[in-house]
């Protein structure tokens, strides 16, 4: 498949069918809950695609938005797709949204149909649910809400040899396929509109890398990221590219089991992932004595090297064989045993552990992107994994350095614009080039490597992106906190200090910062704070002549009290 020469994410897997030997039998999506009946074949997520485009079609006009609240599923691909194939244009939203922003986004894109998967997920949007839209459910509610199962059936008993292999061929690449909500410095969501072709382009430069690891058997996907994350939401289609099974996993805490159950090909997660992964492994080899410690020693020491391209003496590769079959095919086999890499995005992955990962025999290959680039810019290749960058470009992207060292992406990946944000699109989109607010250099072989972050956005380890002003302000809003500042970068929650008169003051802020958490969605919410007396002045160098927080000197002067706090 000449990805290039597709116009459309509803072509994509419309073509991709076409190329099954054995659609009615071959399995496309499963999700692993314990219900043998949560799996669908490419002929019957074929036919729940049309039958669902068919309804939505009555209801829709093209451009109409529709929002997407679910966990990951069968079903919530098949409703992407079914709203794409219908005109309309997905809005997927996080289950764990505060209430705020819940409103925020279905005030702004005004949507025309809302699919929720169950009451828990309806409950959180229905106040803000104008009488406008139509509201639409996976599983089973009431008696007022239309089930899209309801439909599938319904339409089976009716038309049963009805025809169903059209599908929209009228939609263009330049056309707008979702609005992916991200936060912004200013607080609000913002509306990142990608386009088909945007994402198609990522599809093309992924395949790139992974085809040399799936060349011989059919991929296997074990899907636990968020669909509504950009990175995730994309890697859906680039699995739809390659053909793949796709498993859904049930949780975080059974992500191992499941992993054994799915035995996947590729798996990709966020920095927070590897992180837990390393403690675990770690901690399991703390507890070695003797020959194994010596053996695990041996294990990274050896694959370090490999990894680094440096020879082995003869007797090194003697003992590199040995950790190879008595320990990195033990910990390969603890993972389903056919995994062929894992892929990191969503944030920066600590490259202490990068390099542990790779040398246990666990390939990892760091990308770098960003939601408004449909998501990912660049990708390190298997074999040659360079862990202090994340990789070349996709041969789709145009990356250059800007003179202040700010990284510049251009091509068919970057963002349509801001969803009625115009001049917030024009800030960062000049002359077609998108500016990512992270400064970086490229290396002499060409790969891309990240040294610092222009703007303020704090990306923790879950590759979420989170305002710290939007925190900031409202822990200003009691009159106990002089200021604040926000912490949790590459973290996996957030902290604060706090400046305060007095230090009795400290119960009255911990009571107002556990009910301001109840309005933040579970990423904003602050975990713990230190409380501190100096302020944060323009004399002492921690404020700009603005009054703006200069984070870099905070940082500097209180760093060793922030890390004291995880």
């Amino acid at each position: 498949m000449e990805i290039d020469k597709i116009k459309s994410l509803v072509e994509l897997f419309f073509e991709k069918y076409k190329e099954k030997k054995s659609p009615t039998k071959q399995l496309f999506l499963k999700w692993l809950k314990n219900d043998e009946n949560n799996f669908l074949t490419w002929e019957q997520a074929r036919c729940n695609i049309i039958i669902l485009s068919d309804y939505l079609r009555k209801i829709l006009t093209k451009g109409d938005r529709c929002v997407l609240l679910s966990e990951n599923r069968p079903e919530w691909l098949i409703s992407d797709i079914a709203i794409m194939n219908a005109g309309g244009v997905t809005v997927p939203l996080f289950t764990t949204y505060s209430e705020k922003d819940y409103e925020y986004i279905l005030n702004d894109c005004k949507p025309k149909i809302c699919i929720v998967s169950n009451n828990n997920q309806l409950k959180k949007i229905e106040k803000f649910i104008s009488d406008e839209t139509r509201v639409l459910s996976i599983d089973k509610l009431n008696q007022n809400i239309k089930n899209i199962k309801d439909i599938f059936e319904k339409h089976s008993k009716q038309n049963p040899k009805q025809n169903l292999l059209n599908y929209n061929n009228k939609i263009e690449r330049k056309d707008l396929a979702c609005i992916i909500y991200t936060s912004g410095t200013t607080g609000n969501p913002k509306g990142v509109m990608l386009s088909h072709g945007g994402i198609l382009s990522n599809c093309e430069g992924a395949r790139e890398i992974l085809n040399s690891l799936v060349k011989e058997d059919l991929p296997v996907f074990l899907t636990w990221l968020p669909l509504s994350h950009s990175y995730e939401h994309t890697v859906q289609y680039v699995q739809i590219s390659l053909g793949a099974k796709i498993y859904y996993a049930e949780s975080l805490e059974k992500l191992l089991l499941n992993m054994s159950v799915a035995k996947p090909t590729i798996m990709t997660a966020v920095p927070r992932f590897y992180q837990n992964l390393y403690s675990k492994i770690s901690l399991n080899f703390s507890k070695q004595k003797g020959l194994k410690k010596r053996l695990i020693e041996s294990t990274i020491e050896l694959g370090t090297k490999n990894l680094n391209k440096e020879r082995l003496n003869f007797k090194e590769k003697f003992i590199n064989f040995l950790c190879e079959l008595l320990v990195r095919k033990k910990i390969k086999n603890q993972f389903g045993g056919k995994l062929k890499a894992f892929v990191s995005g969503g944030g920066a992955l600590d490259q202490k552990i990068g390099e542990f990962l790779n040398s246990i025999g666990l390939p990892t290959l760091q990308g770098y992107g960003l939601t408004e680039t449909s998501p990912v810019v660049s990708c390190n290749m298997p074999g040659k994994i360079k862990i202090e960058t994340v990789g070349p470009p996709f041969k789709t992207n145009e990356v250059k350095i800007a003179d202040d060292g700010e990284i510049l992406v251009k091509g068919e990946n970057i963002m349509l614009g801001y969803w009625n944000m115009k001049k917030e699109t024009e800030e960062v989109i000049r002359n077609g080039w998108l500016h990512t607010g992270d400064i970086g250099e490229i290396t002499k072989d060409g790969n891309l490597k990240i040294t610092d972050r222009k703007k303020e956005i704090i990306v923790n380890l879950g590759g979420d992106n989170i305002s710290p002003s939007k925190i900031e302000n409202l822990l200003c809003l009691n009159e106990k906190i002089k200021q604040s500042f926000i912490y949790g970068d590459k973290k996996t929650f957030l902290t604060a200090l706090v400046v305060s008169d007095s230090k009795e003051n400290k119960k009255e802020i911990e009571f107002y910062i556990e009910n301001l958490n109840k309005s933040l969605s579970l990423v904003e919410k602050v975990k713990k704070f230190k409380l501190i007396d100096q302020e944060f002045t323009i004399e002492n160098g921690m404020l700009t002549p603005t009054l703006k927080l200069k984070r870099k000197k905070i940082l500097e002067n209180y760093k060793e009290d922030l890390e004291k706090l995880y």
